[in-house]
């Protein structure tokens, strides 16, 4: 590991002069912002509807169906963000006045996106149109299903699309060929909701808001954020805007019971929601539905407008997610005994399979490794008794996981059954007798892609402070900002002196650091060796928050002996 720092352009200067401090003005350079627009989260700052290619077709469809009392049926994928964008449909529509029901299916039983199988269950209740969220670009063979039986299908994603496009009039997704949409990394989510702003500005030229309180969609915006987090997102200009206004509402306690409810049994402050509440508290206890039961309960909790309802929805997602903590618990701790060994330094990827894993939790477990290990990993799980594998994958940077598979399925026909996703994380399917190839080619794609300066971890900062720089206000104006994926959250490098460490919580540091005259301190998350008395560290400055004090404590992400 290397601790290096960050390029800062000459942006900084022309940020510095618009009236940004000094610190934030390098911070905000080295993340490309050039000027104090970028930093503007106005909702008048959004992209315009209309940039979304097949946009006004599908709300156009939209509309007809709710003149006509049609009956809207919307098929969600079972993460977070397929929850959100589905109850941010659910709730828009309805408030539009549509008729409208959800099918989120089972993971265990249909896997993933809109199948003919899925149709067929969807078939059962009579809808005129299907709108999928969070999914559908690949469903080829689902759309022709529903075809067949007379049913219209919307199709509203953000994956990439496949060499061909379901047979459908309506589709939106800013990565669908041909489409200018500024923002490419919109979640699926963030689709929904801006063919919730379209089909309302129909409607309302329409004179349909002439007998119909017009909704108001911003009132969704928490869901929206949430469901951008959660799916960790890049967090282009367009993406910030969403999170932070959507965390706003939370703050100000104008979010739904739902999203209430979930950060409540975690112990979390509404008036104190981050991003990393978002990512990392609400958003892993409602994945966890869809890793180990079924996200209709997940879903049944956003929807649900009675707090105490949705306190009882909560408290069984939190039961959940203690369960999906232990799962992955043992399922790390037998991938780490495997490769207890050490692995091939010359490889350049990992793949890992055990029959009695669980395939809920492979993408979290392939997550963890991928961390630990700096290289592509996929776990795969049996998903059945005919020999099918799931695997899940997570990727470093330089190494595009959905193109790979492409290339493997391409390179190797027949290994793999499904696959899809992003550039950092997607998913696939192939029979049992079929891994070893397929790890045989996925090995040598990575070493086709990666070099070794790819392969070697880095941690960027954004280089040394002053002593006075280092102060509770910087770390307060960094938690007026929305951090993430794209947008690393400011992260600082010095030489330390330790002069106090104790274990807290039986699993965490707490340190008392000295910088020239200066006194800090600090906490290391999840560890419990001993430091050296001298360490060179990469740390955020956080505002910390006890007793109703504020004050200052440095986050150390990773450090080295000085």
């Amino acid at each position: 590991m290397e601790i290096t720092r960050r390029n800062v352009p000459d942006l900084a200067a022309t940020l510095g002069t618009a009236g940004i401090a000094p610190v934030m003005a390098r911070v905000f350079a080295a993340r490309g912002i050039a000027s104090t627009a970028e930093l503007d989260n106005d909702l008048a700052g959004l992209p315009p509807w209309q940039a979304l290619k097949g946009i006004a077709a599908a709300v156009e469809r939209l509309a007809d169906a709710i003149e006509r009392d049609e009956r809207l049926l919307i098929v969600a994928d079972y993460d977070a963000d397929g929850a959100t964008a589905c109850a941010v449909g659910i709730r828009g529509l309805a408030a539009m006045g549509a008729t409208v029901e959800f099918l989120v299916p089972n993971r265990f039983e249909f896997g993933y996106g809109l199948t003919p199988e899925i149709v067929a269950l969807a078939a059962a209740r009579r809808p005129n149109v299907i709108i999928t969220v969070d999914n559908g670009i690949a469903s080829v063979e689902g759309v022709a299903a529903a075809r067949v039986l007379g049913i219209d299908v919307l199709i509203t994603d953000h994956h990439l699309p496949g060499d061909q496009l379901p047979e459908t009039a309506w589709i939106v997704n800013p990565n669908q060929p041909g489409c200018t949409f500024p923002s490419k990394h919109l979640a699926g989510v963030g689709v929904m909701f801006y063919v919730l702003c379209a089909l309302r500005a129909v409607l309302r030229e329409r004179g349909h808001f002439a007998q119909r309180a017009e909704p108001h969609l911003a009132a969704l915006l928490d869901l929206v954020a949430l469901g951008t987090i959660a799916d960790v997102v890049r967090l282009d200009h367009t993406n910030r805007i969403l999170v932070d206004q959507g965390l706003r509402r939370i703050r100000a306690n104008r979010m739904q019971p739902g999203v209430r409810a979930l950060l409540a049994v975690a112990g979390r402050t509404p008036q104190r929601a981050t991003s990393y509440d978002l990512g990392f508290v609400a958003g892993p206890r409602l994945n966890a539905a869809g890793r180990l039961a079924d996200m209709s309960l997940g879903i049944a909790c956003l929807m649900s407008d009675d707090p105490a309802s949705a306190d009882r929805l909560a408290a069984e997602l939190d039961g959940l997610n203690r369960e999906r903590r232990d799962v992955e618990a043992t399922m790390q701790e037998q991938a780490l005994a495997e490769l207890e060994g050490g692995i091939d330094e010359d490889g350049c990827t990992l793949c890992l399979y055990r029959a009695e894993w669980h395939q809920g939790v492979v993408g979290i477990v392939a997550s963890r490794l991928k961390d630990r290990y700096h290289r592509p990993v996929i776990v795969f799980a049996r998903a059945g008794s005919d020999g099918e594998l799931r695997g899940s994958g997570r990727a470093i940077a330089g190494f595009h996981l959905r193109d790979a598979l492409d290339l493997v399925a391409k390179r190797a026909p027949g290994t793999i059954g499904r696959f899809g996703g992003h550039a950092y994380a997607a998913g696939l399917t192939l029979h049992e007798t079929a891994l070893p190839r397929f790890v045989d080619e996925f090995e040598r794609v990575g070493r086709e892609w990666l070099s070794p300066a790819l392969l070697k971890r880095t941690i960027e900062t954004d280089g040394a402070l002053e002593a006075d720089e280092l102060t509770l206000g910087l770390a307060q104006s960094c938690a007026a900002h929305v951090w993430g994926p794209g947008f690393p959250a400011p992260a600082f490098d010095a030489e330390f002196t330790v002069t106090e460490q104790r274990v807290v919580g039986d699993k965490h540091m707490k340190l008392a650091l000295a910088l020239g005259e200066r006194r800090y301190e600090a906490i290391v998350f999840r560890q419990t060796a001993p430091l050296p008395p001298r360490i060179r560290a990469a740390y955020r400055p956080e505002v910390n928050h006890y007793q109703g004090l504020d004050s200052l404590q440095l986050v150390i992400e990773h450090w080295l002996p000085a």
